[in-house]
């Protein structure tokens, strides 16, 4: 009985991978419908990306200004005060829960 479908054998195998190839390109993590999922992702590292580089500009600017060559007492102080919780009678103090 098997011998009778040996022919077939190498079609039946050639169409399974087709049919698996092809519906994992449609369906599988990188598939044809998969593309607004892969949108919405990019947007979303996207907009990560701009925080991290405004985060990472306001770090170089305060590096900048507390250098050596270029010390800033004002941000030297209000760095001390926020580092030590130190604050005067008359400043209003709001933290931030980081």
């Amino acid at each position: 009985m098997f011998a009778r479908f040996r022919p077939y054998l190498p079609t039946a195998l050639l169409a399974l991978l087709i049919f698996y190839f092809g519906v994992n390109g449609l369906t599988g993590e990188r598939g044809l419908l998969h593309g607004q999922r892969r949108e919405a992702t990019l947007a979303e590292r996207v907009r990560t990306l701009k925080a991290l580089r405004a985060e990472r500009e306001d770090l170089e600017i305060k590096v900048r200004l507390l250098s050596d060559d270029n010390l800033s007492k004002d941000l030297l102080e209000e760095e001390a005060r926020t580092m030590l919780g130190f604050a005067q009678p008359t400043d209003y103090v709001i933290r931030n829960q980081r």
